[in-house]
């Protein structure tokens, strides 16, 4: 892949082969994050788990305590007296039946996560072919199938985000914007890398934690010492 000079710029100024504390490494993605958008900060987890056994599955969500720095539209499949607390607690969109034609027929996807009542999860399961692939299927473990629908809407407005692995066993997520402080991205990190940790399955053997890099979307990875920060 070939890359920009901008890139190589800013990928000389990350030592390869070197793993950088925390406060490090936030500071240099923070430094390397110079597009004219304000860069999404990412993390990514390689883990020791095997995906493909149920057992070593990781899936779950976590409210960071300084949000994404993202505006989350919320729709809610809900009836009844669950679907006036949806809009009250500040849901985008709220409906039941009606939406299965606008999201199937009309290519629909002003959204950006999908709660749904139990209740619901029947009507929501027709979609599934469409809303699975694109991850937002309502899920239990995520909190996003609930009938507490008022407390998901506002959490998810708050920054609440899924963590999920992926094929090749690794964590992607959000922890906020280039334009927040570093104390905010460190506290963001330590929340969602808590709950990772507390995740963890028991079925997994030897390293749970293989490797750290932080990135912002336009910047290089910076690696950091996992070993390190799940000892300190």
């Amino acid at each position: 892949m070939k890359r920009g000079k901008k890139y190589i710029e800013k990928a000389a100024q990350v030592e390869r082969g070197t793993l950088y504390d925390v406060d490090e490494a936030i500071a240099l993605v923070k430094k390397n994050a110079t597009a004219k958008f304000n860069e999404t900060v990412e993390v990514h987890i390689r883990t020791g788990c095997d995906g493909r056994r149920a057992d070593q599955m990781i899936r779950g969500a976590v409210v960071l305590p300084n949000g994404t720095g993202k505006e989350v539209r919320v729709l809610v499949f809900a009836k009844g007296e669950k679907e006036k607390e949806a809009q009250e607690a500040g849901a985008d969109f709220v409906g039941a039946e009606e939406l299965i034609p606008k999201i199937q027929h009309e290519n629909w996807f002003e959204y950006d996560v999908i709660v749904a009542t139990p209740d619901m999860m029947g009507v929501v399961g027709r979609l599934g072919k469409i809303l699975g692939p694109k991850g937002l299927m309502p899920n239990p473990k995520a909190g996003t199938v609930t009938m507490d629908v008022a407390k998901a809407v506002k959490e998810l407005k708050a920054g609440k985000i899924e963590y999920r692995l992926d094929k090749a066993n690794i964590v992607h997520c959000p922890i906020g914007k280039a334009a927040f402080t570093e104390d905010q991205l460190k506290e963001n990190f330590k929340a969602l890398l808590d709950a990772i940790v507390k995740a963890k399955p028991a079925a997994v053997k030897g390293t749970y934690l293989k490797s750290i890099t932080l990135a912002s979307t336009m910047g290089p990875g910076v690696k950091l010492n996992a070993q390190k920060i799940m000892n300190g």
